[in-house]
């Protein structure tokens, strides 16, 4: 019996201690960690005297708890690979020569053949036989002709070190085994200087690689940032590096347009805007303060301006009073904000008193108010009003309807008998001149008569609105993203082509698990939003229960306000089950006051999709981290402050997906559409209503997809443009001609 470990021990070791105790992915990957350390005789990561069971669950993907639960099992592994590696090597037989002879169809050497060796580290040696069957993966192809060539691990490794920069030995070692696979431009050098070693065609090993969830690094991109860096690669052709200069430039060019920031002339002005930020900050508005279940966004920046304390304090006042179940005594209001609406206010108003307070001669071009002069009681002179709405005139280029929607607030906040300004007269104590806006004249006739300043700041926020709405325009189309999608005759088809692509250059779970995970999170997150029709917020916060639990009650999901996809028994199929509470128009007469439930199409292999993801795919995108109950959760990373998708997150999520898979890249020919750009979520339901109103021209069928009205389908989501309504009515009036 050897002295040292050799592989058949450790898959015996396996079987006896470790089979029963792991799931089969997490065996496997333990399991290859391990060998690659075993084959290459290397050291694993240690802490002290133990194995370090963090360094081990990152290159591994498994839990580190369930590491060190198991760590008595494997620790006696570890350290026998640590002798090993100490040990001088075995002599053996040519395993890997059998290895790589070992293809179906394979002509085996003769006896002559295998008794002259190669000669070693020679630049182009001899093959020993000549004839082979071509094997399909990039690892039984490296065995066979390392081992027609007579060539070992380190022979091959010698010749790449002497022809220039080389991957590791231990890279080289999971190439063979198939374990991993060459993902930089090094790895893909080494590809052909070993194709040139064997006198194979160019790009032999090339084609053999399986598709990765990751492309190369985008060496020679300089001199940008790393962050930019890795956002180009995954859209960057192979010989990127072996292009002319002029090529490169038009390929970034194109990549930063179209892919990255979507060339329209919308998201051109949002870029140049969101490098100048000027909004307050108001900190410390969290759920404690505000008392009502309200969550408030962080602040994107450190370097924004915080809001002085009294403001802050006026502006928690305001968000309990229009969030909080009950009104304080004394109070009348009419409606309600929720989380987001809370949120997205707050941010409203955090842009208004920044510019407010912006430095006249800075890029902002504010009004250098001072911090400590502002106050929600400023929303009830005409002049702050109309100084806002004319600076972003100057800053947009024109009026557009976010103009009116603010002078809205305004008018809901100084309305009679419900305004929470008007029911707040103590605010006037706060106010404080300011050149040319608020004049001592001015706060002084306030104070004295508090209804007539709400009064007359009505009468001229529903003139401004009146006046704005006249002349808006809309800067924002948001069919411009999708019409690729939107003008072909199925526009459900069109996008379903999307999903195909990730299907198509899915990665392989056992070299990219992680990889893996992330393209069937991507797959699932087109498929069943176009299946549900879903809003963002309902989509993300979609809860998860596996087969074997109990699904949540319809009365809990109704205090979550979130939905859960469960297995429903009766049915045999994926059901979505989301109260009707939880809907953005939860008194639409869609509902009724029903809730919405949908059981899934076992179609395209969405079943099977959905199986991997709750029962290997989500759990190793968690890792470590608990687990927040949603279908879908992000990559966790050690940054990761929770694995639970936000607004922002989601909509970067769906927007990458795109980027990656749905845009048609002509450099690299990856891509689904043609001229398609960026595009969040919420183009879906436009996806879905025109689709439905191009099939059948009913409205009504169109609002049933995406759970709404026929009026808002008329609005806002379907694009019917009149060819459409001919070409309908054409199909059904030639059907008279072709019976004739």
């Amino acid at each position: 019996m050897p002295r040292t470990l050799t592989p058949r021990m450790l898959e015996a070791y396996f079987r006896r201690r470790l089979d029963q105790k792991l799931y089969p992915d997490d065996r496997r990957a333990l399991y290859d960690y391990l060998l690659l350390h075993l084959e290459v005789r290397t050291f694993p990561a240690y802490r002290g005297r133990w194995i370090d069971v963090v360094a081990l669950a990152e290159n591994t993907g498994i839990a580190s708890a369930r590491l060190s639960e198991l760590r008595p099992d494997f620790q006696p592994l570890c350290d026998a690979i640590c002798r090993a590696a100490g040990d001088p090597p075995m002599r053996t037989q040519r395993a890997d020569a059998a290895a790589g002879a070992l293809v179906t169809k394979t002509r085996r050497p003769s006896a002559a053949a295998k008794a002259k060796r190669a000669p070693k580290n020679k630049g182009q040696p001899s093959p020993l036989w000549s004839t082979w069957s071509d094997p399909q993966s990039l690892g039984e192809a490296l065995r066979l002709h390392m081992a027609r060539h007579g060539d070992s691990l380190r022979s091959l490794h010698a010749f790449l070190l002497a022809a220039g920069p080389t991957p590791s030995l231990n890279a080289l070692a999971t190439w063979r085994r198939g374990s991993s696979m060459p993902s930089n431009a090094v790895s893909f050098t080494a590809l052909q200087a070993i194709e040139r070693r064997y006198r194979l065609p160019a790009g032999y090993f090339e084609a053999k690689v399986e598709r990765r969830g990751r492309t190369r690094t985008a060496k020679g991109v300089a001199p940008i940032a790393p962050s930019e860096r890795r956002r180009l690669a995954w859209h960057l052709p192979d010989d990127f590096p072996r292009r002319s200069a002029a090529e490169q430039e038009e390929i970034l060019t194109w990549v930063r347009e179209v892919v990255i920031s979507g060339s329209t002339d919308y998201r051109r002005f949002q870029a140049g805007a969101s490098k100048t930020r000027y909004a307050l900050r108001f900190v410390g508005l969290n759920a404690k303060l505000v008392g009502a279940g309200v969550t408030l966004p962080s602040a994107r920046s450190s370097a924004l301006t915080v809001a002085p304390e009294r403001l802050r304090s006026e502006m928690a006042d305001l968000l309990r009073f229009k969030t909080a179940t009950l009104t304080a005594r004394g109070l009348r209001r009419t409606g309600v904000w929720n989380a987001e609406t809370a949120a997205q206010k707050v941010e409203h108003f955090a842009l208004m008193f920044g510019a407010l307070a912006a430095d006249p001669d800075g890029e902002i071009v504010g009004c250098g108010v001072d911090l400590d002069k502002l106050t929600l009681a400023l929303l009830v002179f005409p002049a702050v009003w109309d100084w806002y709405l004319s600076w972003r005139e100057k800053r947009r280029g024109f009026y557009t309807s976010w103009e009116a929607d603010m002078l809205s607030i305004a008018l809901s906040l100084v309305r009679a008998e419900t305004g929470w300004l008007r029911q707040t007269p103590s605010l006037a104590n706060h106010l404080a001149p300011i050149s040319g806006l608020v004049s001592s004249d001015d706060i002084a006739s306030a104070k004295d008569d508090w209804d007539a300043a709400c009064d007359a700041m009505h009468r001229h926020g529903r003139s401004r609105i009146k006046e704005i709405s006249r002349v808006a325009r809309v800067h924002r189309d948001p069919f411009e993203p999708i019409m690729p999608i939107l003008e072909a005759a199925k526009p459900l088809a069109e996008y379903r082509k999307i999903t195909d692509e990730i299907v198509r250059l899915m990665p392989n779970e056992k070299t990219h698990p992680k990889a893996a995970a992330e393209a069937v999170r991507s797959f699932l997150m087109l498929r069943l939003g176009l299946h549900l029709g879903l809003r963002q917020r309902n989509l993300r916060e979609l809860l998860v229960c596996p087969r074997d639990r109990i699904p949540t009650t319809e009365r809990r999901l109704e205090e979550l306000r979130r939905g859960e996809l469960r297995w429903n028994a009766r049915e045999s199929g994926w059901e979505v089950l989301i109260p009707s509470i939880a809907f953005k128009n939860a008194h639409s007469s869609f509902f009724g006051s029903k809730p919405f439930r949908l059981v899934l199409p076992d179609l395209g292999g969405l079943y099977g999709m959905i199986e991997a993801w709750i029962t290997r795919h989500r759990r190793r995108l968690l890792g470590p981290a608990s687990d927040p109950g949603t279908f879908f959760v992000k990559t966790v990373k050690r940054t990761s402050a929770q694995a639970a998708y936000n607004q922002t997150t989601f909509y970067e999520a769906w927007r990458l997906t795109i980027q990656r898979y749905g845009i048609y890249n002509p450099y690299t020919g990856r891509g689904a559409i043609e001229g398609l750009l960026p595009h969040g979520p919420h183009n879906v339901q436009d996806v879905l209503a025109t689709h439905i109103l191009k099939q059948t021209g009913s409205y009504e069928q169109a609002s049933y997809a995406i759970q709404d009205t026929p009026e808002m389908i008329a609005k806002h989501y379907g694009r019917f443009l009149p060819q459409d309504k001919a070409a309908i009515a054409a199909k059904i009036l030639n059907q008279v001609w072709a019976a004739a």
